[in-house]
């Protein structure tokens, strides 16, 4: 109660005029500075991260003294299964791009054969015109 009455009091003074309305909420923002870090990782084929990917989010923290491998960790095995399922997307999504690609160019060679087609059927004029107009 002590402390709140000297949060109030100065806050009444205007010693802390930055907290006035939200007395619980921090000041300093960082979020410039971390698309900067950011900027830097990918630029130099980093993860844009420090805990998306690599050799500290994907190793085991610790191993057995004869060299065996510990558990895995909860992290480990969901970011696991998030691989996996990206990979069948992945696969899916390719197939149905392959799939496509091909349903285009048969329909594309669909269309040149029926062109031919047309074109093949198409009425001719009569050679006695041709001949008829030639000499005059």
């Amino acid at each position: 109660m002590a402390s709140v009455m000297v949060s109030v009091s100065r806050l009444q003074s205007g010693l802390c005029h930055s907290f006035v309305g939200h007395p619980w909420t921090r000041t300093l923002h960082s979020s410039a500075l971390l698309c900067a870090a950011q900027d830097w990782r990918i630029k130099h084929g980093f993860a844009r991260s420090g805990s998306e990917y690599g050799p500290l989010t994907d190793l085991p923290d610790w191993s057995f003294a004869d060299g065996r491998l510990g558990p895995p960790w909860k992290g480990q095995i969901r970011r696991k299964e998030e691989n996996k399922e990206l990979a069948k997307r992945i696969a899916l999504l390719s197939n149905e791009i392959d799939q496509g690609i091909k349903n285009w160019t048969e329909k594309q060679e669909r269309i040149k054969k029926q062109k031919l087609l047309k074109q093949k059927n198409q009425l001719k004029a009569k050679a006695i015109y041709k001949k008829n107009s030639e000499s005059q």
